[in-house]
C-alpha cells in the first residue's frame, strides 16, 4: 500500500489579486491533512470518498485507446488528477495498471461541511503523490505541482494554483500565478508531457519560501458558513450593473504591494507584519465595496474585529463570503479572550499549525 497526505492551507495575503496572471499571494500549509491509500487492484479501480457516498467509483479502462472509463464521468477533483498522471504515463510508455484509492479527509467537520482549508487542493496533490510513486515517474516538487495545476484548471479554470503550491511545498510561501488560459489551451493543443516543459505558458508563476513569523502566533477561526471561491471570484470580477458602483482600479497594485510588504516584514520581526495584516483588510473591504460581492460576512468582521480589540490583526482568508479568518497576533502575549470571545459569537476556533515546508522548489 502506498499512503500520501498532503496539508491543507490557508491565504495570509493575495487573495483576488493572485487571480491574474503573474498576481503574488503569501499562503502557508497547515496540519489538517488529506490521505490517499492506493492499493493495486484488478480488471477495474475504485475510489472510495465520503464525497461519492457509501459506494466507491468505479472505472475500467478503454481497451482501444487506454483512457479511463466510467460509466458517470464525474467533474472532479480526483478524476482530473488521475487523467493528468495516465496521459503522462502513457508518454513515457509505461504500462498501465489498475489501482484502488481510498480518501480520507480532515479539512471538513462531523457533517462533511468544508473548512475552507483548500480540500480540493490537498487531494489533488496527494492522488498525484501516490501515482508518482505508484508507477516510479520520480516527479520533482515543481512537476508534481505543475502536474496538480493542469488538472485542476479543467475543473476549475480560474483557480490560481496557490491552494496547489501550499499543498505541495508546505511551510509559508510566497506564490504567483500563472496564466491558466494559456495552459489550459496548451495542453489541449500538445498535451500534458509538452505542457509540463513549455516555458511561455509558466511565465510569471513562481513559489519562493518566506520566513516564518516566529514572533507571531496563528489563529485560525471558522464562521460555520462555507463559500464557493470559483462563484465569488466569478462575481468580483463582473460586478452587479444593478447597483452604481465606484471601480476599485487600483486593487492589483495595492495586493501587490501588501504581499511584498508582508514578506519583508516577516523577515524584519515586530510589528509590521500586523499592520500589513490591516491594509490587506481595507483592500478586500474596498473590492467588496466596488463589486457588490460580499466578501467580510457578519461573522468574519466580528472575527476581525475582537483579534484587533486585543492588539491583534486578522481578515478573511481567501474569498471571504464565509469559511475561515486568520488572525496574526504577538506570540508573547495571551490569546484567551480572543478565543473566548470568539466562541460566544458562534465562531470556531480551529486547532491548526503551520506544515513545515516539505519540498524543494526548482525553477518554473
Amino acid at each position: 500500500m502506498i499512503e500520501k497526505r498532503a496539508p491543507g492551507k490557508l491565504y495570509i495575503a493575495g487573495e483576488y489579486g493572485v487571480v491574474e496572471p503573474g498576481g503574488p499571494a503569501v499562503l502557508v500549509a497547515v496540519d489538517r491533512y488529506i490521505t490517499v491509500r492506493l492499493t493495486e487492484g484488478s480488471e477495474v479501480g475504485r475510489v472510495r470518498s465520503s464525497a461519492y457516498g457509501r459506494s466507491p467509483l468505479e472505472w475500467v479502462r478503454d481497451a482501444a485507446s487506454d483512457r479511463i472509463l466510467l460509466e458517470h464521468q464525474p467533474s472532479d477533483y480526483v478524476f482530473a488528477a488521475i487523467a493528468a498522471v495516465e496521459q503522462l504515463r502513457s508518454a513515457r510508455h509505461l504500462t498501465p495498471r489498475y489501482y484502488d484509492l481510498d480518501i480520507g479527509s480532515e479539512l471538513d467537520d462531523a457533517s462533511g461541511r468544508k473548512f475552507g482549508l483548500g480540500s480540493s487542493a490537498a487531494v489533488t496533490v496527494a492522488v498525484i503523490a501516490a501515482l508518482d510513486e505508484f508507477y516510479g515517474l520520480a516527479l520533482t516538487s515543481t512537476e508534481r505541482f505543475k502536474l496538480a495545476m493542469l488538472a485542476t484548471i479543467e475543473v476549475a479554470p480560474n483557480s490560481s494554483g496557490g491552494d496547489l503550491a501550499a499543498s505541495t511545498f508546505g511551510g509559508w510561501i510566497r506564490y504567483s500565478s500563472p496564466d491558466r488560459a494559456k495552459l489550459r489551451a496548451y495542453r489541449a493543443a500538445h498535451g500534458v508531457p509538452a505542457a509540463l516543459t513549455a516555458t511561455d505558458e509558466w511565465a510569471g508563476s513562481g513559489v519562493t519560501r518566506v520566513p516564518d513569523p516566529t514572533d507571531l502566533r496563528l489563529l485560525v477561526g471558522w464562521t460555520g458558513s462555507p463559500a464557493s471561491t470559483e462563484r465569488l471570484v466569478e462575481q468580483v470580477s463582473r460586478p452587479d450593473e444593478r447597483r452604481e458602483l465606484v471601480p476599485y482600479t487600483t486593487f492589483g497594485l495595492d495586493s501587490r504591494a501588501c504581499v511584498d510588504a508582508l514578506v519583508s516584514a516577516f523577515a524584519q520581526g515586530g510589528d509590521g507584519a500586523l499592520e500589513v495584516i490591516r491594509r490587506v483588510r481595507g483592500n478586500l473591504q474596498r473590492l467588496s465595496a466596488s463589486s457588490g460581492v460580499l466578501i467580510e460576512t457578519a461573522h468574519l468582521r466580528s472575527l476581525c474585529d475582537i483579534a484587533e480589540r486585543h492588539g491583534a490583526s486578522g481578515k478573511p482568508s481567501g474569498a471571504g463570503g464565509g469559511d475561515c479568518g486568520i488572525v496574526l497576533a504577538h506570540a508573547d502575549r495571551p490569546t484567551d479572550e480572543i478565543l473566548r470571545e470568539w466562541r460566544a459569537d458562534d465562531i470556531l476556533p480551529l486547532d491548526v499549525s503551520p506544515h513545515p515546508a516539505s519540498g524543494d522548489i526548482d525553477d518554473f
